[in-house]
């Protein structure tokens, strides 16, 4: 039999029983991130009841076998990607991920955590429950007992397991899922609608598509097809006047201005360009300085129909503003929604 030293002290033990994820719904629901597969160390660090610096030297000490289990560090262009599909922060320049797999792992590494001993106490009790019982020593043992003691502990047992059962495994699962399952199923549905809405466009569009037509776009003609895209989703726009805006007296950096669907303070810069010509870090921090200073901005996109230099995207990475580059304006063009104005 597993004991729960063995299990801590063992790495094969711990392999052994790591497919068996199961239990940690048992003890308490376990949250995950919108593509219903991961977790961030924060919200292993909740589950766990510790703290996140707890988690991390957990990572450092077993790295290796955590990676064995699923366990990741997103950057670069991966991280954009699961950021659109997830919804982190924009200024997040990488983030940990753990699989089911791995929040199991944990739980047999963490030594002073209450749930994670709650877990390997069913992780140890299914690991029982799932090897060949001595029937006949079991029947042997209990040929002395008084009959209606017998029946009187038959009875208590059965109680307390069912009461375990509904207070341990029923009840969780079912709090879990109420909370879970219909945001999750939210999220999938959004994104399937906007990739659904996409390859329809892309399936029916003529061979200049829209960000091809914004070439060849006036600054003022372009801006206002973007005011149009944002207030398709929900938002209320106007013109600021400043360079390349439209009415009013705002300031150059900035061309429009207004509220999310949320309410949120939005700003906007929009900057029809070559294809071939890049936004350099210089008009990024114009923007930055404008939307923040001037503006307020709790949303802040800067819309091109070119790309970006590095040094622009790390601006805007580490300043929470949403660069729309050519091939993410052309799917917005097409019906996706930017996952900021959700």
């Amino acid at each position: 039999m597993v004991s729960e030293s063995v299990l801590l002290d063992s790495r094969s033990q711990r392999g052994s029983v790591a497919g068996r994820t199961e239990v940690l719904d048992k003890v308490k629901a376990l949250s995950v991130l919108p593509d219903g597969v991961h977790v961030t160390t924060q919200m292993v660090a909740s589950y766990f009841e510790v703290g996140e610096t707890v988690i991390r030297a957990v990572v450092h000490d077993h790295r290796e076998e955590l990676e064995a289990n699923g366990y990741r560090v997103l950057t670069g262009s991966e991280l954009s990607c699961f950021k659109q599909l997830c919804g982190l922060s924009a200024r997040t320049r990488s983030v940990a991920i753990f699989s089911r797999r791995t929040v199991l792992n944990v739980a047999m590494l963490l030594r002073d955590s209450v749930v994670a001993r709650q877990v390997r106490a069913y992780l140890l009790d299914t690991e029982e429950n799932v090897r060949p019982q001595p029937v006949d020593n079991l029947i042997r043992a209990h040929v002395d007992l008084d009959l209606t003691a017998l029946d009187e502990r038959i009875t208590r047992i059965s109680t307390e397991t069912a009461s375990r059962i509904i207070g341990q495994t029923i009840v969780p699962m079912l709090n879990h899922l109420i909370r879970a399952s219909g945001e999750q199923r939210r999220e999938l549905a959004e994104i399937r609608e906007d990739l659904e809405r996409v390859k329809q466009a892309l399936r029916g569009r003529e061979p200049v598509g829209a960000v091809a037509a914004g070439d060849a776009m006036e600054r003022r003609t372009f801006e206002e097809h973007v005011a149009g895209l944002c207030r398709r989703d929900g938002c209320t726009v106007t013109g600021t006047g400043g360079t390349g805006g439209a009415g009013g007296t705002g300031r150059p950096g900035t061309d429009l201005v207004g509220r999310t669907a949320d309410g949120r303070r939005l700003a906007v810069r929009c900057v029809p360009s070559a294809p071939h010509r890049a936004v350099e870090s210089g008009e990024m921090r114009e923007f930055i300085g404008t939307a923040g200073a001037e503006y307020g901005a709790e949303v802040a996109l800067f819309v091109t129909t070119s790309a970006f230099t590095p040094a622009a995207l790390d601006l805007a990475t580490r300043h929470g503003v949403t660069a729309v580059h050519r091939a993410l304006l052309e799917a917005w063009s097409a019906g996706t929604v930017l996952q900021v104005l959700r």
